[in-house]
């Protein structure tokens, strides 16, 4: 199943309520997820595989923005069934009618998902569920609220009915195809970006240089280098005397040792590489 919609209508907060625990970074700043990302939900009657996208936008500028579109347009052609999320408190905007285009002549099933109810009285939401009717026609339309669960397991159940039958593809364990280095510098980059002033996110990632495990510690000794494009940029990740930077790093390292389940070395660097979300080689590692 591909979770497809604009920047920040809660594909990621879905996913996570999906799989049980937090796989994917949330922000309340778009395009905060940057790469598909996958989840997997093993249940007793079905294994279901969601993979997360970039928001679908008109990329503009950078590299990294037209390679964040490719991969959420490229993943529509490998899934089964293709989630629409549309944000409840917004309504229908431009950028939700350019992808209801391009999904009206799918070929497989496509389920609408209004996101966000919680967030409106039940009277708004007719207005929204009448207009994509007319934009989807005879398209399932699901309203959930994937922050609190609110008819999520009607949702599940939508999702189980449209999926061809299969065998399972993941072992019953298993929660995300993401490497664990992978998932240390997410949950880093989340920090940064929750913790930074507003021209920051985009302009900052992150790279785990050293993942080293010393089991007999339980310990992880994580090396990890924030790459901005300005030198303003860097000053203002480390803050007054390095106080930025050392909040980034004891936030994260408080989740990072709740999901790895032991004590958590992390020493952060602040690195400035201009144009690097035009770079192939940087964006390559990145997963871009």
């Amino acid at each position: 199943m591909a979770l497809v919609g604009r920047p920040n209508v809660g594909k990621s907060t879905l996913l996570n309520t999906f799989v049980g625990v937090k796989v994917a970074i949330v922000t309340p700043k778009p395009q905060t997820t940057r790469t598909r990302l996958l989840g997997i939900s093993t249940l007793p009657q079905a294994q279901l595989i969601f993979v997360d996208t970039p928001g679908i936008h008109r990329p503009r500028g950078s590299l990294m923005n037209q390679r964040m579109v490719e991969v959420a347009v490229g993943v529509l052609q490998d899934t089964d069934v293709v989630l629409f999320l549309v944000d409840a408190q917004q309504g229908l905007l431009p950028g939700d009618r350019d992808i209801a285009q391009r999904l009206k002549d799918a070929r497989g099933p496509v389920v609408v998902v209004v996101n966000k109810i919680d967030l409106v009285a039940k009277p708004a939401l007719l207005p929204i569920l009448e207009q994509l009717a007319v934009l989807l026609p005879e398209r399932e339309i699901v309203p959930v609220s994937a922050r609190t669960g609110e008819n999520i397991p009607d949702l599940l159940a939508t999702i189980i009915t449209a999926l061809p039958v299969g065998e399972a593809l993941y072992p019953s364990d298993e929660l995300t195809d993401q490497s664990e280095r992978v998932i240390a510098q997410e949950i880093v980059r989340e920090q940064v970006m929750l913790q930074t002033q507003q021209e920051i996110p985009y302009a900052a990632t992150v790279l785990v240089e050293e993942f080293t495990e010393k089991p007999e510690k339980r310990l992880l000794v994580l090396r990890a280098v924030i790459y901005v494009e300005r030198p303003s940029q860097r000053a203002i990740i480390l803050g007054r005397g390095g106080s930025r930077l050392k909040e980034i790093g004891q936030t994260a390292r408080v989740h990072l040792e709740a999901f790895f389940d032991c004590k958590v070395y992390l020493e952060l660097f602040v690195k400035v590489t201009k144009g690097w979300t035009n770079s192939p080689v940087l964006l390559k590692e990145l997963g871009l």
